[in-house]
């Protein structure tokens, strides 16, 4: 039994498949096309599925789209129905695309695979689950439990913008939702909107920037006070009411009325270019701290609602890793499971597992207390022969090193030695974070490291803080935390025995003097309030990674190295051999190591760039 998950036409456009409910690939379409976020059908990703599966589209059972666009129409009507007049101006423009492209959705989605292969439609059931239940699918079915509330928060899908579930067996019951325009990931990014970053992209930017925030500042406290009484009424279920009178996101072309929040809140709204100031970080902190908050409730209604001892999350939200955190040092739940996809890419994946056990009747995978997302490691690999390619294209200089003990041992001793390597093995992570197979990675007990990588490498703000890959079973050394987190998906605080003192007035010190203070002995992934995104690294799906820590450990005595995403600002993980050795010569990486191949940056030959984006960066 063959079935294709797919997500289109909203922003992360991802494909998944499933054979006999086994998960044997999932990507989104940017890595192929190298269009960020990319929206369009993901073409490149089912065919790269279909490849993986070694299937044709031909042989496909089902195939399973992540929502109900007739539901989304009648949301988008009803919507304008309500506000009428306003939003005439976006109605006009959106009817057409709506009219023209999205209510054929059938019809479209069967041209897009027809160009595919061929494939004969009246076999292949084409099934459209809505979208939360896609969200609540990729939760629960792959997760370590037979059994478990189900928490699901986004921006909105059709109707729905969070909900509360209830897996038993392989069923998903439904318990309860709140219905848009009232949405916690909506409210969140309304304020990324006006702290100047990109909506649907730049959230973890502003939950990035939430730490530099002065909990005791007054000004602070005027901010919490102004969303409570304005903006935001937090029911004791964690449901919210948002006044529209504040938002424009339901029929307007931007989030909010910039006018009237600046009038709110005494400050302008930041243009992208514009410094970034301690009212800022204070806003920041202030919309963070209320999410946490609203997480919170939310979860203690999903707890009531189910008795369950197990909670899996979903959905953009869920990518709040420090309202993770938040969440399972509460201790709602014994048990709190993320998936490592949580946006929309995921849907692709949950689609096609609702349509599997729901639409099918298919009993659950036996797990063994494990979870089925192999390591979230479901992407493409590359042979030595597509290595061999790129460096006789580039005229590259690499070494190969075939005895794995030797190249984990060289690459530990560069990075010790101050450098910053890009670590590309294996297949692709599938999901937002690199983890430990597309990897930019350095040691975390440089002083200087962090904003190296970002101003020299990552070309982006100097205040986006770093995740350490720690090696699991060493995890409690420096984190206040004792269970795996292989998807970079929860942030703790770090253990008190490394944290060093900071001077008098930290707090409010300006964002330039709070980087430079050390805050443990692994400043550069110690982030300004002592807590760490934490990335737990074991030998099961990632050998090679927990090898190369293991043997770091040996010559440092830590086990712990910076791992961030291999790419730049404004560009998607890299995916081909080829887009790592194109990244590798446009930054200021040292090293770069492919699967058994080191290359040196100093060895090289000239690199002649025609990209631009460098010179246009300014840095914050």
């Amino acid at each position: 039994m063959i079935i294709l998950g797919i997500s289109a036409y909203y922003h992360d456009s991802a494909a998944a498949i499933l054979v006999d409910g086994v998960i044997v690939a999932a990507a989104q379409e940017e890595r192929f096309t190298r269009i960020k976020h990319d929206a369009s059908f993901p073409t490149e990703a089912v065919k790269y599925c279909l490849e993986e599966a070694g299937v044709h589209l031909s042989e496909v059972d089902h195939i399973a789209f992540y929502d109900k666009p007739f539901l989304k129409f009648e949301r988008l009507l009803e919507t304008y129905y309500a506000f009428s007049p306003r939003g005439l101006r976006s109605f006009i423009s959106s009817m057409p695309v709506w009219v023209k492209e999205k209510l054929f959705m059938k019809k479209n989605i069967r041209t897009a695979l027809e160009a595919i292969g061929d494939y004969d439609r009246s076999k292949t059931t084409l099934l459209f689950p809505e979208h939360h239940l896609s969200h609540a699918a990729s939760a629960y079915y792959p997760s370590p439990y037979q059994e478990s509330a189900v928490l699901t928060i986004d921006g909105v899908g059709e109707w729905a913008t969070a909900s509360i579930c209830h897996g038993e067996g392989h069923k998903i019951s439904i318990l309860k939702e709140m219905r848009f325009p009232h949405s916690l990931g909506l409210l969140y990014s309304a304020f990324t909107y006006f702290l100047g970053f990109k909506v649907n992209s730049g959230e973890y930017k502003m939950m990035g920037l939430a730490p530099y925030g002065n909990a005791q500042s007054e000004q602070y406290a005027k901010y919490q006070q102004v969303i409570r009484e304005h903006l935001c009424e937090i029911k004791p279920d964690g449901s919210i009411r948002l006044d529209q009178s504040y938002f424009n996101y339901a029929t307007g072309l931007r989030m909010v009325f910039d006018k009237k929040w600046e009038q709110l809140f005494g400050i302008k709204r930041r243009e992208v270019s514009e410094e970034i100031t301690q009212d800022h970080m204070d806003l920041a902190l202030a919309i963070q701290h209320l999410t946490e908050e609203i997480v919170l409730l939310m979860a203690t209604s999903a707890k009531e609602l189910t008795g369950s001892k197990n909670l899996v999350l979903a959905g953009g939200v869920a990518l709040n890793c420090v309202a993770n955190g938040k969440l399972i040092k509460a201790g709602i739940f014994d048990n709190v499971w993320i998936q490592p996809a949580a946006g929309d890419a995921g849907g692709a994946l949950g689609a096609a597992m609702a349509a599997h056990h729901i639409y099918l009747d298919q009993p659950m995978i036996e797990k063994e207390s494990l979870d089925t997302m192999q390591g979230s490691y479901l992407g493409p690999e590359y042979s030595r022969d597509a290595v061999i390619k790129v460096i006789k294209q580039y005229k590259a200089v690499a070494t190969e090193v075939t005895d794995l003990d030797a190249l984990v041992a060289n690459t530990a001793k560069i990075i010790t030695e101050g450098n910053v390597v890009g670590w590309y093995q294996g297949r692709m992570e599938f999901g937002p974070r690199a983890l430990g197979h597309r990897s930019i990675l350095g040691d975390a007990r440089n002083t200087e490291m962090q904003q190296k990588i970002n101003l020299k490498i990552k070309y982006r703000e100097s205040f986006r803080p770093f995740a350490p890959s720690v090696l699991e079973e060493d995890v409690e050394t420096y984190f206040d935390h004792d269970h795996a987190s292989p998807y970079m998906l929860v942030v703790k605080e770090i253990s008190d025995h490394i944290r060093q003192d900071v001077p008098p007035g930290y707090a409010g010190l300006p964002l330039m003097d709070k980087l430079r203070v050390n805050r443990s002995s692994l400043p550069s992934i110690t982030h300004v309030d002592f807590t760490g995104r934490i990335q737990t690294v074991d030998g099961k799906y990632n050998a090679r990674y927990h090898q190369l820590l293991s043997t770091f450990k040996s010559m440092t005595g830590v086990g712990v190295l910076i791992n961030t995403s291999f790419n730049v600002r404004g560009e998607p993980i890299v995916c081909t051999p080829e887009d790592a050795y194109r990244c590798f010569m446009r930054t200021e990486m040292d090293y770069l190591v492919i699967n058994d191949f080191i290359f040196e940056k100093t060895a090289q030959p000239d690199w002649q760039s025609e990209d631009k984006w460098k010179e246009e960066f300014t840095l914050d």
